[in-house]
């Protein structure tokens, strides 16, 4: 090597060795954040291995020294609100400097798609958006990520809010803080880090799920690598397939599945509309072919027919009677024109090719949505479907980040600790809906665990109770997943310095995502208030709905005793009654009660049911009809006074 080479070489190294001297910190400190007021404010980073460092802030200099994996923390004194301000950290080599640095309240705001909820969706959102003219409030987006094991960073950036940003800002996010800054009047910071379609599990760490005796079992076997999970998951469907059809058939076979004379006989069957992951084909990601056959009677008109599919994820080819009547692209419903002649007396075969490459799967949508219609009638198509798999994708082995426990908390939560914070925001448990009995320990655990890595023992945690949805029009007749998990949700109020939003009324049962984030947000700020923010020490300050405290029962009549109900309940709408309410006897059969305010009381009671024993108040997945408040508008939570059996007690974690 000639003498140029040696010194390119020896200048390599050297810069080599300063890059790896450089001081740094984590992504969650940057231009433009907001740092908690009045408690200590933990900065850390990572230097060369015994590199001493100096950290000066708002009139604060403190200084440390880089331990031997690097890593160095100090932690500033409690300071009140204000700014802008400058952190400046200077090492040996360098020096890092962040500017419009703000003081005042920071709230992290996790969960799934209901959080992620972005305001330019939001019911009033471009209008909003126009006018967010708050330079003081802040939010940090976190880069959706997953990981098997915890990370020491996040991607992100912190955004002033205003016209040009505020359409990416979390809407309950952004609600919250211009309602807590119109109260508070100081800078707001939010750390917006959610994914839509999310377990709790998956925001939870392997550790806290490891302590609890009943849901240890979900961690008991994590794989090391996420080649070691990919390789898991096809092993895993390729045994599912061939116990159902004996594996894939070849590209000349399944070019006759769309002929009526193909024999399906032996083909697998599933419930329509449905995510068929959640219908016998977890994780799957590919072709599958869905046929239905109809039987339709002499004297049936059969022209003019129209073929109305439910949404669709999210590429299908479909066929009436072997003949291709139309195909189409995007989740989104379909509508085929029938042409004259294609159906007739008796069976008729109605066959879908559908190809989706990842999230949900195949016909979704309402019942009422699949459907043979025109000519004055209607034949609904859904039910039982016939199914057969032709194609497996790639990324149906890629684990998501439900496939395993903690992977958004070792992405996505981990990397934040120890960030000041004042307290959470959580919207989630549509995804957990299935597992609601589970839910009542996944999601204190949660609470705490998130506490426990915090080292706030008390840190408020509040969260959104799921709001009105028709998702499989669950009732008290038939059992509903979503009024149990909201029962579990109701439950973590056990727990100190939590604190709940009722989001039941300002729900859309035709929406998972209802459009009225900012009432979500105006509840969740008067809950901050009283939860973090009331030092009367009366700590009673309307900020929820009236809760059910007990009953008495007398004769045919029930008497229901609320908390929360100071001034008397009302009911609010143009109808002027309550409803929501059901009575039952011994025999468990609910039947639909008159209700009366009294004051602070409700009395119920249905005529068929003499010996009332248990009471039920909007127990559904669309509870929308509730109607019942207290002075200060907020809504009463769903409840029921019974233990009897839950449909969900026996679901357990099955990693997708």
């Amino acid at each position: 090597m000639g003498r140029l080479g040696t010194l390119l070489v020896l200048l390599a190294v050297l810069m080599g060795g300063r890059a790896l001297a450089d001081v740094r910190l984590p992504h969650v400190f940057g231009d433009h954040m907001v740092l908690q007021r009045r408690k200590p404010v933990p900065v850390w980073g990572w230097a060369s291995a015994g590199e001493k460092l100096t950290i000066v802030f708002n009139g604060q200099t403190k200084t440390a020294r880089a331990a031997k994996d690097g890593r160095w923390r100090v932690q500033l004194d409690p300071m009140e609100a204000g700014g802008p301000y400058q952190l400046v950290v200077t090492g040996k080599t360098n020096t890092v400097q962040i500017n419009d640095v703000l003081l005042g309240e920071v709230w992290l705001c996790s969960g799934q798609s209901n959080m992620e909820f972005s305001l330019q969706g939001a019911a009033n959102g471009p209008a909003d958006i126009r006018k967010a003219n708050y330079p003081t409030i802040r939010q940090l987006l976190v880069t959706k990520a997953k990981a098997l094991t915890p990370q020491s960073d996040i991607n992100g950036s912190w955004a002033v809010c205003s016209p040009a940003t505020a359409a990416t800002f979390s809407a309950v996010g952004y609600y919250f803080a211009r309602a807590l800054q119109d109260r508070l009047q100081v800078p707001i910071g939010i750390i917006n880090s959610s994914w839509g379609g999310t377990h709790a599990e998956t925001w939870t760490s392997r550790e806290a799920l490891n302590r609890d005796t009943t849901l240890r079992y979900m961690v008991a076997d994590m794989p090391a690598t996420y080649d070691e999970a990919a390789d898991r998951s096809k092993a895993r469907l390729q045994a599912l397939l061939q116990e159902q059809q004996g594996g894939l058939p070849s590209a000349g076979e399944a070019r006759t599945f769309a002929a009526p004379e193909h024999n399906t006989s032996d083909w697998k069957t599933m419930l329509l509309p449905g995510n068929w992951q959640g219908r016998g084909l977890p994780g799957l990601n590919g072709v599958v072919w869905l046929r239905k056959d109809i039987i339709l009677p002499e004297g049936t008109v059969f022209d003019g027919r129209i073929l109305q599919l439910a949404a669709i994820e999210e590429t299908d080819s479909t066929y009436v009677n072997g003949q291709l009547v139309g195909s189409g692209k995007g989740v989104k419903g379909r509508e085929y024109a029938l042409p004259a002649g294609l159906l007739h007396p008796g069976i008729n075969t109605i066959t879908i090719r559908v190809d989706d490459r990842g999230g949900p799967s195949g016909l979704l949508g309402e019942p009422d949505q699949l459907k043979l219609t025109g000519a004055g009638d209607d034949v609904p198509l859904a039910g039982q479907w016939r199914y057969r798999v032709a194609h497996v994708e790639e990324s149906s082995y890629k684990a998501g980040p439900n496939t395993y426990p903690a992977q958004l908390f070792n992405a996505m939560i981990a990397p934040l600790v120890p960030y000041a914070l004042q307290g959470v925001l959580w919207y989630q448990g549509e995804s957990n809906t299935n597992r609601a009995y589970e839910y009542r320990r996944a999601f204190p655990a949660l609470i705490q665990d998130w506490r426990q890595h915090w080292g706030q023992a008390g840190m408020p945690f509040l969260f959104v109770q799921l709001a009105a949805f028709s998702a499989n029009n669950g009732t008290s007749a038939t059992g509903s997943t979503w009024a149990e998990l909201r029962e579990a949700q109701a439950m973590a109020l056990q727990l100190p310095a939590t604190g709940m939003a009722v989001a039941a009324d300002i729900g859309d049962p035709a929406d998972i995502h209802p459009k009225n984030k900012l009432d979500v947000g105006k509840r969740l700020a008067a809950e901050a208030m009283r939860v973090a923010y009331d030092t009367s020490g009366q700590k009673n300050a309307l900020s929820q709905g009236p809760l059910f405290d007990r009953m008495v029962v007398r004769e045919d009549r029930v008497t229901l005793v609320f908390r929360q109900a100071t001034g008397g309940l009302v009911v609010k709408d143009r109808y002027g009654y309550v409803r929501g309410f059901e009575v039952a006897g011994n025999d468990q059969k609910f039947y639909y009660a008159r209700a009366e305010v009294l004051g602070e009381l409700v009395v119920v009671h249905a005529p068929d049911v003499p010996n009332p024993v248990a009471v039920r108040y909007g127990w559904a997945d669309d509870n929308s009809d509730i109607n019942l408040y207290n002075r200060a508008g907020f809504p009463a939570a769903p409840f029921r006074t019974d233990t009897w059996k839950t449909i969900t007690d026996k679901n357990r974690f099955s990693g997708q």
